[in-house]
């Protein structure tokens, strides 16, 4: 469970009571699709023909631009879970960051279990000696892509849900 068991307000949406405004809603929801994406080679080298995970991130970014409802996306998370529960590894990791920015439509803070998967992904396809360079350097990369008005909110919530999220914000 990478969710905290206490909802953090900066990421329930204004309108649910929260303090998260659309725009850094659709910001999160597209760095996480970003995340995700940067792994997809991952899944699609072993699965060319699913198409599932790729749909995930293509409907997040559509939720973004207004074209579907977030219960649209949220399928598309589900798919991509489908798409990873045969798997085992870098491509289920990778699978499994497209259903979670996927579902960031539904819940903001799932933009971290993308990110997080996403590590998990690239840590898993190195061999072992290189695993953690491999995802110390992603988690930079992430970091790197992150818009400025949401930096400082994603980099307190993965200090604050790092030791949920197997400690992978360690770079």
């Amino acid at each position: 469970m990478i969710l905290p068991k206490v909802r953090d307000p900066r990421f329930i949406t204004i309108r649910r009571g929260g303090t998260l405004s659309d725009s850094d809603h659709h910001l999160l929801a597209l760095w996480a699709a970003t995340c995700a994406e940067h792994v997809l080679p991952l899944f699609e080298a072993v699965q060319p023909s699913d198409p599932r995970p790729r749909r995930a991130i293509e409907l997040a970014r559509a939720w973004v631009r207004g074209e579907i409802g977030m219960l649209q996306s949220r399928e598309g998370a589900g798919m991509a879970n489908g798409a990873a529960r045969d798997l085992i590894g870098a491509p289920r990791f990778a699978a499994y960051a497209a259903a979670q920015a996927a579902a960031v439509a539904h819940v903001a803070a799932h933009e971290l279990g993308a990110a997080a998967y996403a590590i998990k992904a690239v840590y898993a396809a190195v061999p072992k000696a290189e695993a953690e360079n491999a995802a110390r350097i992603e988690c930079q990369w992430q970091r790197d892509q992150l818009p400025e008005a949401i930096r400082e909110l994603v980099l307190d919530d993965q200090r604050l849900r790092n030791d949920i999220c197997w400690s992978v914000f360690d770079c």
